[in-house]
């Protein structure tokens, strides 16, 4: 009698793989964070990848509806939320929430994308959807437009990309492909990128990995989402997860648009954060970085309604502000 397949990766209560091949996936979770709701911001959800039945969320403010001239249109932010590359969705409330405060917040137009998950879909599947939805964006912009995306309220030459762990890895990828001054996405302009706690690898450990876990992420689980995601056989120096390892494509000569990191001061991810920032600044790359003292991943898309809550959304603004129009000359 043949015996039973054993579970080989166990991503409790979202994933589990067994030795077999199968995968068996949990799209019931109970979360502790409630779904909110938000009367100013409208929400309605299209398809933007039919191939892969991917989905993406609009999130409008009702205050960017009442009016249209050319400086009052609202900037699109396109959220990348995370989830390791294995776990998520938009209708989470780890990313529709956050999605309701930015909205209103910045007072501007949410795209939140889904992409494909691992172990199903292992990467670069979750970078290739990054880059459709820019490419979906950009058909909007030249006419195939729904209308929450009409060019009278929403800014295609002020879109910034917000990534999240995980999302954040998909945003530095997004950057690197779609550098500053080009125009592979015209007549959309990327003015900048936002990376929060940013979800990168390596073999050797940081410090920030090897110190206390946090309370609901620790270092196997990080670890355990690696193995789920990376193609097969691939370690964390893979160029995906790691930017500087030793395949990874040199960002010497690469024209990056302006970056902002920022991270949790107790954060597993701290250090690589750290270490991202200070390699492009001696690159002489325009990137800030900020710390969040004391605060655990997650911060904001878990409490994005509180006072550490406001303090990104008031660095998001300093961020699209600074950013909106004062290096377009340069391009």
């Amino acid at each position: 009698m043949d015996s039973l397949p054993r579970i080989m990766e166990n991503l409790s209560p979202v994933i589990q793989l067994f030795s077999d091949g199968t995968i068996v996936r949990n799209n019931h979770v109970n979360f502790a964070v409630p779904l909110l709701t938000d009367d100013s911001v409208k929400i309605k959800d299209l398809i933007y990848d039919r191939k892969h039945n991917l989905h993406l969320r609009l999130y409008k403010h009702e205050a960017s509806t009442k009016t249209s001239s050319p400086s009052s249109k609202s900037p699109i932010i396109v959220f990348l939320r995370g989830g390791g590359f294995c776990v998520g969705s938009r209708t989470w409330p780890t990313s529709h929430n956050c999605c309701l405060r930015l909205a209103s917040g910045l007072n501007a137009l949410i795209v939140s994308a889904d992409y494909r998950l691992a172990p199903e879909h292992r990467l670069p599947a979750a970078i290739e959807d990054g880059f459709s939805v820019m490419k979906w964006l950009r058909a909007q912009a030249l006419g195939d437009c729904d209308g929450w995306l009409d060019n009278c309220e929403a800014d295609f030459n002020r879109v910034f990309v917000l990534g999240d762990s995980s999302g954040a890895n998909i945003a530095h990828h997004l950057a690197v492909k779609f550098q500053a001054g080009s125009t592979a996405l015209a007549p959309v302009r990327v003015r900048g990128y936002v990376m929060l706690a940013p979800f990168f690898g390596g073999v050797v450990r940081t410090r920030s990995e090897e110190g206390p876990s946090e309370a609901v992420l620790n270092l196997e689980t990080l670890d355990r989402f690696w193995r789920l995601s990376l193609p097969a056989g691939e370690t964390r120096d893979h160029p995906i997860a790691n930017p500087f390892g030793p395949m990874s494509l040199s960002l010497e000569a690469v024209s990056l648009d302006p970056i902002l990191v920022v991270v949790g001061g107790c954060e597993l991810l701290k250090d690589r954060a750290k270490d991202y920032f200070e390699r492009l600044k001696a690159m002489e790359k325009r990137i800030d970085y900020v710390e969040f003292k004391e605060r655990e991943h997650g911060f904001f898309n878990k409490h994005p309604y509180s006072q550490v809550g406001d303090e990104f959304i008031q660095l998001l603004k300093h961020f699209i502000f600074t950013n909106s129009y004062s290096h377009c000359s340069k391009l």
